[in-house]
């Protein structure tokens, strides 16, 4: 079985991350956090990586402002690496563009919610997991049944 390597820029982002690793558990995932700022300690981040990826392992990253923790990563593995940047209202959001635009030859994925970010990880980890295949189909199960029950509750009231 996988797990998920979540990496952080800061000990600031320790509430976001904690909110995807709790995600994780839901799935039987087992994840470990990790700081290291790319911008700071490269030479860290890099080990890092390099220390992981020898493992099965998905790489979920955690920076805001000038993300280059994000690129840097994907830059130095082969494995997945999704970026999760904490949403923040400074400079109007636009924070979000530095994990968004990426140069060639350097792809994280992107994506916004913590619960999200550990959904992708599962269904990655999933491809070679029959396990969490069936936790993935429960919870899109739970999801489902829980707008009809919203549905139903609307209609009636």
């Amino acid at each position: 079985m996988g797990k998920v390597v979540i990496i952080m820029g800061s000990k600031g982002d320790l509430k976001w991350c904690k909110g995807i690793a709790e995600a994780l558990e839901g799935f039987g995932i087992e994840s470990v956090m990790r700081v290291a700022s790319a911008h700071k300690v490269p030479l860290k981040c890099y080990d890092l990586i390099k220390e992981y990826e020898k493992e099965d392992v998905v790489f979920i990253t955690v920076a805001g402002r000038s993300n280059a923790l994000s690129g840097f990563t994907d830059a130095q593995t082969w494995c997945p690496v999704i970026a999760c940047p904490p949403y923040s209202d400074r400079f109007g959001g636009g924070d979000i563009y530095s994990s968004l635009r990426m140069p060639s030859a350097v792809a994280p994925m992107v994506v916004l919610e913590p619960a999200n970010a550990a959904l992708a990880a599962a269904k990655i980890l999933g491809l070679t997991d029959r396990g969490i295949q069936e936790k993935i189909r429960n919870y899109q199960a739970e999801a489902r049944e829980a707008l009809e029950r919203d549905d139903r509750e609307v209609d009636d009231g």
